[in-house]
């Protein structure tokens, strides 16, 4: 079953969940397509103050000092990649119709979004037969939208989660084909919580698309009437999420 992975610009976490599911997925993927890591219209420059006014100087000193030191040490998407022999390349719009093109003529059987920031218009969701995947790092239905793992750190979840579904016309929509469920430590950090997820998103991936190849896999609609909805956070989040003796860095 080819595959067609969407994705993000991310040093941090995903070259490590890359280099999971490309060594035993490495032969039917076709292609990693990785877009920068902003949302709508953003500069890089406008993300850099938004995190900095969010989450405070040091903090976003601290995610720059890690992303530069992730790239000094050849950590990336891309990479990863080589390592398997899958072509990988930067795009801006996953919904450009020239890309949309493009696609087509890999004739993937399943397309995977992995923190892909844009929105998928219907074009783009019906090109493939067998749909597209997306890996939301929360349990379904809730904490669907922005930055999940924060949200359940500064609620004080003792459980987390990860799940697959397949993609409609709505954010965080559509049918539930996967889902697996992990405690939330202690003394994590939102960076230890997120290298534990991704870990678990690798494995979680790998077994829907083996049920999807033998036709065992299924399809349950999310009821989003049972859930939630969060957004980027604000201060009185932020305040919380410290109050409960969370940080950002390990």
């Amino acid at each position: 079953m080819n595959a067609v992975f969407l994705t993000t610009d991310d040093p941090l976490y995903l070259p490590a969940f890359f280099d999971r599911v490309l060594e035993h997925n490495g032969a039917s993927t076709r292609a990693v397509y990785v877009t920068a890591p902003l949302f709508k219209k953003q500069t890089p420059w406008q993300a850099t103050l938004r995190f900095a006014r969010t989450f405070g100087v040091l903090d976003a000193m601290g995610l720059a000092q890690r992303v530069v030191q992730a790239k000094l040490k050849g950590r990336s998407i891309a990479a990863s990649c080589r390592r398997r022999n899958v072509p990988c390349e930067t795009i801006l719009d996953v919904n450009a119709p020239e890309f949309l093109d493009r696609l087509r003529q890999l004739e993937p059987d399943v397309l995977i979004s992995v923190s892909c920031p844009q929105i998928f218009k219907k074009p783009l969701i019906d090109l493939s037969p067998r749909g597209i995947l997306n890996i939301h790092g929360a349990l379904l239905p809730r904490y669907r939208g922005v930055m999940p793992s924060f949200w359940m750190l500064s609620s004080g979840d003792r459980r987390a989660g990860v799940s697959i579904y397949f993609v409609n016309e709505k954010i965080d929509a559509g049918e539930l084909c996967g889902q697996r469920e992990f405690d939330i430590l202690p003394d994590d950090s939102l960076h230890s919580f997120l290298v534990r997820s991704k870990a678990v998103a690798a494995d979680l991936l790998l077994e829907v698309l083996g049920k999807m190849e033998n036709g065992t896999v299924t399809r349950v609609p999310l009821n989003l009437a049972e859930g939630s909805y969060h957004s980027w956070p604000n201060a009185e989040a932020v305040r919380k999420f410290r109050a409960k003796g969370r940080r950002l860095w390990s």
